[in-house]
């Protein structure tokens, strides 16, 4: 059975769930030009979640994806969160913020019974996970409903323990893909490899369908992942500035410019390691730091500050997350981005 079948999809093609730059109209537009278009559902509430499943069902008959973490929540550490507040207070006395201020927003959260209670109401054709998988009971629960489940590994550990514990596909997600890494098993940024040496490796130790992830843009470099044993394709960067998106206008015009060919791993904005493009933030602070608050509490004393460089039409404290190869990022329909990667297809 190939992968299009088990996703019951006309294309091996996924769109990537990117949260914070879509939401159900660009995974519909990739559904309706035979992809299998994802919705995001971590940043989501139980209200949220239903709201964007009622909405994509509306907007396309095809089968889509709903895309979970399953991070453990970590504990509220009071010390850590005020040193980390402290480092960045010069750049709230600079734009002329309260850095004493504790403004809400969404989060991220890890699968749970409340979503799990919302999904049944739609039982979606496809279920993706990030971070692992969720417990043996809620994944038992996704099973009934007859959802093909999608898990990201980054190594051949991660792809076995995934298959082990009952993924039908596995993501294999390259060193080059932007947005945060699904690494889950180790927290060694050393054990992470390029698409080209993790795919094949992947094929080889598990007997479930691959899929590639990072660095793909354009026909060409699909139809070196399926070379490379992958039956399907995992494509986020190339969607970003399309309509459909909900990308913001500095991360589009980033996306646009010279400053799109560089990019690197940080931890800076959310506490995990996730690809982005450069920026002020990630030069003077450093991409990588040890002292930041755990995924997903680092991003709370960020947020301010991204908001009012924003409001200035500057991205010095935004999250641009971005893969390696942006060279097929255009300012075009979703539908037209599908079906050209789809032309690398045999």
């Amino acid at each position: 059975m190939s992968l299009a079948d088990v996703l019951n999809s006309e294309l091996p093609i996924v769109q990537a769930p990117m949260a914070g730059v879509q939401g159900s109209e660009l995974a519909a537009a990739v559904c309706d030009a035979g992809g299998l278009g994802s919705l995001p559902c971590a940043t989501l509430g139980p209200d949220g979640i239903r709201a964007e499943l009622t909405r994509i069902t509306t907007l396309t008959n095809g089968p889509y994806n709903v895309n979970f973490f399953c991070h453990t929540a970590p504990p509220p550490d009071a010390e850590r969160d005020k040193a980390w507040r402290l480092r960045l207070r010069p750049y709230y006395e600079e734009l002329g913020l309260d850095p004493d201020a504790r403004p809400s927003g969404p989060t991220r959260s890890p699968f749970d019974a409340d979503a799990a209670d919302v999904l049944d109401e739609f039982r979606p054709p496809v279920v993706s996970f990030h971070f692992g998988l969720p417990s043996v009971e809620l994944l038992a629960r996704v099973k009934a409903w007859g959802s093909t489940v999608l898990a990201s590994a980054t190594t051949i550990d991660e792809a076995r323990w995934l298959h082990d514990g009952g993924a039908d596909v596995i993501i294999a997600q390259g060193l080059e893909a932007g947005g945060h890494r699904g690494m889950f098993l180790t927290d060694d940024l050393t054990t992470q490899v390029s698409t080209l040496t993790l795919v094949p490796q992947v094929v080889a130790a598990v007997d479930v369908p691959v899929i590639a992830s990072g660095g793909i843009a354009d026909a060409r470099a699909v139809a070196a992942a399926l070379a490379l044993g992958a039956e399907g394709v995992q494509v986020g960067t190339a969607y970003l500035r399309c309509p459909e998106a909900t990308t913001s206008p500095v991360h589009r015009a980033a996306l646009a410019s010279e400053d799109s060919r560089h990019t690197a791993l940080t931890n800076v904005f959310s506490g995990r390691p996730a690809r982005g493009l450069v920026n002020r933030a990630m030069r003077e602070l450093g991409a990588m730091r040890d002292d930041v608050p755990a995924f997903p509490l680092a991003s709370a004393a960020v947020a301010p500050l991204r908001a009012a460089a924003e409001a200035q039409g500057r991205g010095d404290f935004s999250w641009m997350w971005a893969g390696q190869n942006t060279s097929g990022c255009r300012e075009v329909g979703a539908g037209e981005i599908t079906r050209d990667l789809a032309a690398g297809l045999p």
